[in-house]
């Protein structure tokens, strides 16, 4: 599966842009807000129906304009966005449209690497939740149904649980309504996160020793408060508690996933190098479950990935990639031959496109660098 073209309309800093790719390697080049990040993006936008970076979908829409369209040839299909300012977000498939947005993840499989992934490490376990659902989502329709329920659901009854702060009484039935509601989608969210957590942990085990020439040992374990008992007796137990700090205190939305090195939290002894190598590992973790079980490669999205690392490291990364027989990679540096001069060393098929001020200035093929 490859992304042939993209056209854009008033996405972001792009006014009216359309690109052509390389099946395989295609390196973004420019200086920093040029909107190298923004056609990475967009991209992502065009597979997950939203943004990787922006959650409310008008900031996505070029200043002074009221709406946005996005065109992507992917294979054989055509997918389409359509969003006006006040009205509901249209996408196409083949001239189709969606009745529900989220029958749309997971036909285009995607893996975005970017700069502040080092998070999923360093912050708090919604991160990591995020991972597990970016990842399962792309893989099972229901999984995502599930979670969207859930979520729903997890924001009324923590709005009636606050309510109850103020006026100083709730009543027990409407609390376990909510929670009897919750009860199946959570266990259906559990059990899929602990059958993927554990093929996760030995692909990404292996990974991360490839990519650290097995200086160190990497693991990583899924925590979960419903491996103690259900969601439903839990939360029984729990309705004092839950009334006094206004909050559901149990449930799926704590789930975490414990990384660690040597035995040890990569959070509070890792060096910046080790976490980006832990990083990197776990994003191909999530491209190789995705490609496993969808049967297809997912586009691979590295963003500024290379930043303030030697010619040599860059070598290597795009190397680990080349092993992993990844189809289509899109890069995006702002040294614009650093990755094309490693690209023509290893006799790689490639297009650089060099982005200023939201345009494409110039779009340069493997063979017309020779």
């Amino acid at each position: 599966m490859y992304i042939q073209s993209l056209r854009l309309t008033h996405y972001k800093n792009y006014k009216k842009e359309s690109f052509k790719f390389n099946p395989k390697y295609n390196a973004v080049v420019g200086n920093n807000g040029m909107g190298k990040t923004n056609l990475l993006d967009a991209i992502y936008f065009s597979c997950m129906t939203k943004s990787n970076f922006v959650h409310v979908d008008k900031h996505l829409i070029n200043s002074k304009e009221d709406f946005l369209r996005t065109e992507a040839m992917v294979d054989h299909s055509k997918i389409v966005c359509k969003f006006e300012k006040g009205k509901k977000k249209i996408f196409e498939v083949n001239g189709k449209a969606y009745e529900k947005l989220s029958d749309h993840i997971g036909r285009f499989p995607v893996v975005f690497i970017v700069p502040n992934d080092q998070n999923l490490l360093l912050d708090g376990s919604i991160e990591r939740r995020k991972l597990m659902d970016n990842t399962i989502s792309q893989m099972d329709n229901l999984y995502l149904e599930n979670l969207l329920t859930y979520n729903s659901l997890l924001r009324q009854r923590n709005a009636y649980l606050k309510l109850g702060l103020k006026s100083g009484g709730l009543a027990d039935e409407m609390l376990m309504t909510y929670t009897e509601q919750m009860d199946e989608a959570a266990n259906y969210i559990y059990q899929y996160r602990q059958s993927f957590t554990s093929e996760f942990e030995e692909i990404f085990m292996r990974k991360y020793s490839i990519i650290s020439g097995g200086q160190e040992k990497g693991s990583c374990t899924y925590k979960s408060q419903l491996a103690q008992d259900s969601f439903l007796d839990q939360s029984k137990n729990s309705l004092q508690k839950d009334r006094i700090l206004g909050r559901t205190t149990i449930g799926i939305h704590k789930d975490d996933l414990n990384f660690k090195m040597d035995g040890k939290s990569v959070k509070q002894f890792a060096s910046q190098g080790q976490t980006k190598s832990f990083i990197l590992a776990i994003k191909l973790t999530q491209f190789k479950i995705l490609a496993t079980e969808k049967g297809i490669k997912p586009i691979l999205l590295l963003d500024d990935l290379f930043d303030k690392l030697d010619h040599h490291r860059v070598e290597q990364l795009i190397q680990l990639l080349e092993a992993e027989e990844v189809d289509q990679v899109f890069i995006s540096d702002t040294d614009s031959e650093r990755v094309t001069n490693i690209l023509k060393k290893m006799n790689a098929s490639y297009l650089k496109i060099v982005i200023e001020q939201g345009k494409q200035i110039k779009n340069t093929h493997d063979s017309e660098e020779e």
